[in-house]
């Protein structure tokens, strides 16, 4: 009997030697810093950034409760699932950061996606496959020199100005000037179909320093057959361009006495319609009838 006791003892000694009560202090900073860092890691947004928040907060947090699991000898299934976790997330750290470091871009390329691109809301994956199309390069026109001759120079690609002014002119008489992150050549280039060719009826010609991005046609036209919404957003940039470009135009068009005209008007369209002559040979107009009550009854 004394033997079956100490048995029993010892089995009830050996069973959760450590855990056979709830512990009356509370646990450890590193466990409380872990759930504080999952807490956050539970905040990340979207995007690339938000990942990279969301999976770097999260890597800390499962790696403070893996060390914190380590130190208790009563988890160790804690420490097995959040040491995975932990791994999984330092990989998805990894990834991300890689995605992002192809997602980045130069100064230049920056600016123009944060002026055009952004506010239509265009990812960086797509806009990264617009920089891939263009092979990622800026050209520079150097004062005085032209970008386009009329008359000459053909439309084989669309440009979008980066930094400095173009002037804009035809037979020699001044049109408009370009601005950075306006198109150079948006008129041409929605004036042609893929299968033609033209060339340019006005002259570019740079006042200044200029760097410019340029995607040739038939690269271009790939892309958006590749990509339909690629596609859609260049046609709603370039028809903008063309609009702003036609607007600037009117604070041009005055008449004699200063009075500025309106191209949205019929009447800065069109001219004044010919007098007809009231000769023979043109149709009579009609006025009102003269005849008596009599003859019409008849």
């Amino acid at each position: 009997m004394d033997h079956l006791t100490e048995n029993n003892l010892t089995a009830e000694a050996l069973e959760y030697p450590l855990c056979s009560e709830w512990k009356e202090n509370p646990e450890g900073s590193m466990f409380h810093l872990a759930h504080i860092l999952l807490v956050l890691g539970c905040m990340g947004g979207s995007g690339f950034y938000g990942l990279l928040y969301m999976f770097s907060f999260l890597t800390l947090g499962f790696f403070c409760y893996s060390m914190w699991a380590w130190s208790d000898p009563c988890t160790t299934d804690s420490f097995s699932w959040t040491f995975a976790l932990f791994a999984f997330c330092l990989a998805q750290v990894v990834h991300v950061s890689y995605r992002l470091r192809r997602a980045t871009f130069d100064k230049e390329f920056q600016d123009l996606y944060d002026y055009m691109f952004k506010k239509l809301g265009v990812s960086l994956t797509h806009f990264g496959k617009i920089v891939e199309c263009c092979e990622g390069d800026v050209y520079t026109i150097d004062k005085d020199h032209c970008f386009a001759v009329e008359g000459k120079t053909s439309i084989d690609k669309l440009s979008v100005l980066i930094s400095g002014r173009i002037r804009v002119t035809v037979n020699g008489e001044f049109l408009h000037c370009i601005y950075p992150f306006q198109f150079l050549d948006s008129p041409e280039w929605d004036s042609l179909r893929p299968s033609e060719e033209g060339v340019f009826q006005v002259t570019l010609r740079a006042d200044n320093r200029c760097r410019y991005v340029a995607w040739r046609r038939k690269k271009l036209y790939l892309l958006f057959a590749q990509h339909r919404y690629i596609a859609k957003i260049f046609a709603l940039l370039v028809r903008n361009d063309i609009a702003e470009k036609l607007f600037s135009l009117n604070d041009k068009a005055f008449d004699i006495s200063g009075f500025r005209y309106d191209l949205r008007l019929p009447s800065f369209c069109h001219g004044p319609e010919p007098e007809i002559e009231n000769t023979s040979e043109s149709r009579p107009v009609l006025g009102p009838s003269k005849t008596k009550p009599a003859e019409r009854d008849s």
